[in-house]
């Protein structure tokens, strides 16, 4: 079996993603909602980037972690979004084999770092609300530089070592992938090798990734949550709850999707197609506007910018 693996293994030079299993009359239909949302992810992301970069007002720790995540969510969606909709009028539906490595390996890569960023984010604003007098000397420019160098190093060592184990089982099964992109469990069940130790490493690696993170967010909020109820003023209480809530809703989509997919038993593929939808494009999607339709400085950053347009024409 081992030496029919290895040959099988390496004898595989492309995949099928099999997609979403719906009739030909959907085809056009799906492919419209995926390019609508897709072109939202697009001019969001990049919009955002656009504000943060332009206005000054903006110019803070928070704003900069912010416009690293608005980076991350337009590369991780741009890495699914284009093969997905082209597999709609493809009648093959064929990925290379290097294709399916950059497709798992940038996916991980920038998943792992919105994590992070989302943990640094909340330490940037337990600093805002529980140390105001000491925010600009702990939030220092260094800081928040190695904050967000340290999220793409985790994204980076965390998607070598997924993929490199994802692509180093043997595929001896059909190449047919049950999902729309290429991702780990779906390749999965097209190995023949023995699972255990993979799943057992992929696991402890979720936990080092997940766990950390979520108990900064948790701590972080914790303190906040007491810090913002000791404030008397009801006026206070409504102003600091609106600069965390903005990145709460972000959190609660991007690990609600996660948590969903990878406790959905792998005899519900279809279930799991809905959730990595979800947090592969539905969030990137769902962020610029949280943080836009959220914030008051991100929406008269964005109306002095129209100003400035609307003058020069």
């Amino acid at each position: 079996m081992g030496e029919k693996g290895r040959r099988n293994h390496t004898e595989v030079t492309d995949f099928i993603l099999v997609g979403f299993e719906v009739s030909p009359e959907l085809h056009l239909l799906l492919f419209l909602i995926f390019l609508l949302v897709y072109v939202m992810i697009l001019l969001g992301n990049v919009g955002m980037m656009a504000i943060i970069m332009t206005d000054s007002r903006l110019n803070t720790p928070m704003y900069f972690f912010l416009g690293n995540l608005s980076f991350v969510d337009l590369f991780y969606s741009s890495v699914i979004a284009p093969k997905a909709m082209t597999n709609f009028w493809s009648e093959s539906k064929s990925i290379s084999f290097a294709g399916c490595v950059a497709q798992v390996f940038l996916f991980a890569l920038f998943i792992v770092t919105e994590g992070f960023l989302l943990a640094a984010m909340a330490y940037d604003r337990f600093i805002a609300i529980c140390n105001p007098l000491l925010y600009s000397v702990q939030m220092s420019a260094r800081l928040c530089t190695q904050l967000v160098a340290g999220s793409y190093f985790c994204g980076c060592i965390s998607s070598v070592l997924q993929t490199s184990m994802t692509f180093t089982l043997s595929f001896c099964a059909s190449r047919a992938i049950d999902h729309f992109y290429c991702d780990a469990r779906p390749l999965q069940r097209l190995s023949c090798s023995d699972l255990f130790i993979h799943r057992m490493v992929s696991f402890t690696l979720a936990t080092i990734i997940i766990l950390p993170t979520i108990i900064v967010i948790i701590v972080s909020y914790m303190y906040i949550v007491s810090t913002v109820l000791k404030i008397r003023s009801t006026e206070g209480r409504k102003k600091a709850f609106s600069t965390c809530s903005s990145h709460l809703g972000v959190v609660s989509v991007l690990y609600g999707a996660v948590f969903f997919m990878y406790l959905t038993p792998d005899r519900f593929p279809k279930l799991s197609k809905v959730a990595s939808l979800c947090y592969s494009l539905v969030t990137p999607m769902l962020n610029p506007l949280i943080y836009s339709l959220r914030n008051k400085d991100v929406k008269e950053a964005l109306k002095t910018l129209l100003e400035k347009k609307n003058s020069l024409l």
